[in-house]
């Protein structure tokens, strides 16, 4: 395989996915030259166009809603689905065709993430019709389309220019679990891109501030400072610390703290100006279906995009398309203003509120369907006080941060980061440092570009950030106890890899040894935990229900012996691309070995070696 020419950095991100790339021979001293890829997509029937962002939609084919024609592209003149932009508009007018926010149902755990489920409110399919697709599949035909659009663009003709030759950063939420990050690694491969590396995006956002900078990022944080990367996406609110430190002179930056997985951002937002539009639109006799919603939803993230990125427009045209022989007489036209915007997002999703106040507990019904588990309670500005809450220092104070970087489309409105600044600050002590807005002019292509610096810093020609494990991980341990009628063998969780364990390390349990059942059916509970950071690899928690939460758990049969019981020792292996590996190993010889792997709800997600 010959050396990398580039480095690419690769946003793929719930509403738009970005790519930047830098060359990988910068001498050392040198200011990177990072661009953005241009990437080609389909943006009207039978028009390529380029663009700077690719919207992460998707939209299937159906035989009679014309979704199949003009969908050439210059490397598939055969090409019967559109990515992007086309998806995005066409898919507005047909919500059942359409694939959107596919990436935050690579962590739903209540669903198989490897089965074709996506539409979720498409059509029912027979086993035969290949429309619907996994989760893992559509992440992996975004990829697959920015490595086609790479090929075709930079690489041409010369072969070891194409994308998998390159080093490539593909960027995840910090929340992401070890199921998700497996899950997208695995997307990656399946869309001929092997050679990746996992970065947790608040920390490319943080990458990219440092880019732009220059040599001044010094100058505009010192020893002592706590950064929050606030980054609310388009399905996701992400919160990580990253502190500052002085080291042999030198300012050393670690991230201290990752936030939990939190389904509420843009697409929450979308949904609440939809029901305000919805209000105008409807008649006591003539409501919107749930197919118009669905539409006025998509309608509704376009006119707010819009509005945010021209901030000097005061409104925007919003229509919903009739049904049936209604079609175009039961159109429905009216504007979404920019003082819907503050109201329903500054009031709904950043609420003022006390450092105390955090999010509702609001009743759930017993039942209820399937879908993405969104945040019971939208206000992001309670859930950012929780998990400032939980870092709490050696005197129980609230450990506020210093400094504030945003990051998201959203944070294009500076009423919304001066709510958030002002919420914030409003926690801290009458002696605590002021806090403060680390200033950024780009909310679309930070993160793209954070991962391709990364890659540099990775080489030593660049500021880097110690990061790690971003929660620390336990498997459950079957307690050796007597059996007791009417009560379960109580479950204990045993770390296995500490917060903050460092990429390319491992870690052996020689000290401590356990029984491996082979040859018949066993089960694996693995967990995980954002708030036991101190826990270090062997640590036993026997009452862990309170902090310590589910992951997976796995249903498999090992190869051996059938019922065979045998002593085997742990070993732990974070891997260099970012994602976590479990050996069981025989005691007796060491060269018997079983890999548990936990990327999905299934047998075959374990295997042995």
């Amino acid at each position: 395989m010959p050396e990398p020419t580039y480095i690419i950095g690769i946003d793929l991100g719930t509403t738009n996915s970005v790519v930047a790339y830098t060359k990988a021979d910068l001498e050392l001293g040198k200011t990177p030259d990072i661009s953005v890829l241009e990437v080609p997509q389909i943006t009207d029937t039978g028009t390529v166009e380029n663009r700077n962002v690719l919207p992460s939609f998707i939209l299937t084919s159906g035989q009679h809603d014309g979704t199949q024609e003009g969908l050439e592209l210059p490397w598939d003149k055969n090409n019967d689905v559109a990515v992007g932009e086309f998806a995005r508009e066409r898919g507005a007018e047909l919500p059942q065709r359409l694939i959107a926010s596919s990436k935050s149902w690579l962590c739903h755990t209540l669903v198989d993430r490897n089965k074709p489920i996506l539409p979720w409110e498409g059509p029912l399919i027979k086993e035969s019709d290949k429309s619907k697709k996994s989760p893992v599949e559509a992440a992996a035909m975004l990829l697959q389309h920015i490595k086609d659009a790479w090929d075709n663009t930079i690489a041409e003709n010369d072969t070891k220019l194409e994308m998998n030759h390159q080093e490539v950063f593909l960027t995840v939420p910090a929340s992401f679990d070890a199921v998700a990050r497996e899950l997208t690694v695995k997307a990656a491969d399946m869309a001929g891109i092997s050679n990746i590396t996992l970065l947790e995006e608040p920390q490319a956002a943080f990458y990219s501030w440092i880019e732009s900078s220059g040599e001044n990022w010094r100058k505009n944080i010192e020893k002592g400072d706590m950064v929050l990367v606030c980054d609310v996406g388009g399905g996701t609110s992400d919160f990580s610390l990253i502190s500052v430190s002085e080291k042999d002179g030198e300012l050393d930056l670690e991230r201290i703290a990752v936030g939990e997985h939190l389904l509420v951002g843009g697409d929450n937002m979308d949904l609440a100006l939809a029901h305000t539009m919805s209000k105008r639109m409807s008649t006591k006799r003539k409501k919107l279906d749930a197919w118009q919603m669905r539409g006025l939803w998509y309608a509704c993230r376009k006119a707010k995009e819009s509005l945010l990125t021209n901030p000097d427009d005061e409104e925007y045209p919003v229509t919903v398309l009739g049904r049936g022989k209604s079609l175009i007489g039961g159109t429905k036209k009216s504007t979404l203003k920019v003082k819907d915007i503050e109201k329903v997002i500054l009031e709904g999703f950043f609420p003022k509120c006390k450092k105390d106040e955090l999010p509702e507990a609001i009743a759930v019904s017993g039942i209820k369907e399937v879908g993405l588990s969104y945040e019971a309670d939208p206000a992001i500005t309670r859930h950012l006080a929780r998990f400032l809450t939980r870092r709490k220092n050696g005197d129980e104070k609230m450990q506020l941060p210093t400094a504030i970087l945003f990051n998201g489309g959203i944070m294009k409105a500076g009423k919304v980061r001066q709510r958030i600044l002002d919420v914030v600050g409003s926690w801290a002590e009458k002696d605590e440092t002021p806090l403060r807005e680390i200033k950024t002019d780009d909310f679309d292509l930070t993160v793209a570009k954070g991962a391709a610096y990364y890659g540099l810093a990775r080489k030593g020609k660049g500021v880097r950030i110690r990061g790690g494990l971003n929660r620390s991980y336990y498997i459950g341990i079957a307690a050796s106890l007597p059996a007791v009628p009417g009560m379960p063998i109580p479950v204990k969780a045993l770390c296995v890899a500490p917060f903050g364990m460092e990429e390319g390390t491992s870690t052996l349990l020689t000290d401590q040894e356990f029984v491996l059942v082979v040859g018949e059916p066993v089960k694996f509970d693995f967990l995980g935990s954002t708030t036991r950071l101190k826990d270090t690899v062997g640590t036993v928690v026997d009452a862990w229900e309170e902090d310590i939460e589910e992951i997976t758990t796995i249903e498999t049969v090992l190869d051996g012996e059938k019922g065979t019981a045998l002593p085997v020792t742990l070993e732990m292996n974070v891997t260099e691309i970012g994602t976590l590996e479990l050996w069981c190993v025989s005691r007796e010889d060491t060269s018997s070995r079983w890999k548990l792997e936990f990327s999905v709800r299934e047998k075959e997600s374990v295997e042995s070696s």
